[in-house]
């Protein structure tokens, strides 16, 4: 039996992420003594996939998976045109070294639904998150709403850098610096896929 049998055997829908149509960012935070010159990034993802199985008649999911191209985070702030590209040169080679890394993927195997109201949806995927070569438990909350063959889910995590093995960036001797937090904010469209 396929996958795509099994989810429908549970009377889940398959649902694929339509990246395009969805934004997914990530919010650093300035530390340090000239912290309050320094700039607090936004930085985009703009390429990745996954699908999600998913029943609004059961408010139930069986899982999750997402798979993001570390090379295509960038910088959404409006800022100079060398900046961005020195942040981004930073963030892609000695942040997260993206040749050796190439990927951070989410699988999250227990997913808690309860309806809301209506077609809206709670939801927390309790998965693994695999970034910078590190694999370490991460809890996700999200709100979905159902809409026919559509799926919207949005929400947020924070992790520490220092989880996955990453050291923050630091600039002029460390009185410019970014915190070890990091915060992620999501709005992902997904469509069934027959």
């Amino acid at each position: 039996m396929t996958d795509t049998d099994q989810t429908a055997k549970n009377g889940l829908t398959h649902f694929v992420l339509d990246a395009k149509a969805s934004r997914f960012t990530v919010q650093a935070f300035a530390a340090g003594i000239l912290s309050a010159m320094g700039h607090n990034p936004t930085i985009g993802i703009s390429k990745f996939s996954g699908d999600v199985d998913f029943s609004p008649q059961k408010a139930a999911a069986s899982g999750l998976r997402l798979v993001i191209e570390s090379s295509s985070l960038s910088v959404s702030d409006d800022i100079s045109a060398k900046d961005r590209r020195e942040i981004e040169r930073l963030m892609k080679s000695d942040v997260l070294e993206v040749d050796r890394y190439p990927e951070v993927a989410y699988e999250a195997h227990s997913i808690l639904c309860s309806a809301v109201g209506g077609t809206i949806y709670s939801a927390t995927l309790n998965g693994m998150l695999k970034f910078h070569g590190v694999t370490q438990q991460q809890q996700i909350t999200a709100r979905i709403t159902a809409m026919g063959e559509t799926l919207r889910a949005s929400g947020g995590f924070t992790l520490k850098q220092s989880d996955y093995q990453i050291k923050p960036v630091s600039v002029a001797g460390g009185a410019l610096k970014l915190k070890d937090e990091l915060k992620f904010s999501f709005e992902i469209v997904a469509r069934e896929q027959n």
